[in-house]
């Protein structure tokens, strides 16, 4: 299961990683985001102990959202180091997040 990624726990969690982190920006009401769930969820078993993987609902995080200038959703990016290294907007096949993981590792 994804980890869950707010306001409160988003330097400690995404920034302060020593590992690389991918977070998809997401929001209940998107269809897309409910297509790209399971993905997200398949990412987090294949990259347990390696990344972190997580979620940031806009809706309840407007300040990350903004931060971050999420326009579209979802949009999944990866940190690593406090930085964003890649960003994806809509819907990707399983592969291109593995692959882009893959480099920060």
């Amino acid at each position: 299961m994804a980890l869950v990624f707010t306001e409160s726990n988003f330097q400690s969690e995404v920034l302060s990683s020593d590992v690389p982190v991918l977070v998809d920006f997401w929001a209940v009401w998107c269809g897309p985001c409910k297509m790209l769930a399971p993905t997200i969820d398949a990412l987090t078993a294949e990259f347990e102990g390696k990344a972190k993987i997580g979620k940031v609902n806009v809706d309840e995080n407007q300040h990350l959202a903004a931060q971050y200038g999420i326009m579209s959703i979802p949009t999944v990016m990866i940190f690593k180091n406090g930085k964003v290294v890649e960003q994806f907007i809509g819907v990707q096949p399983k592969g291109v997040y593995i692959e882009a993981l893959k480099k920060y590792l």
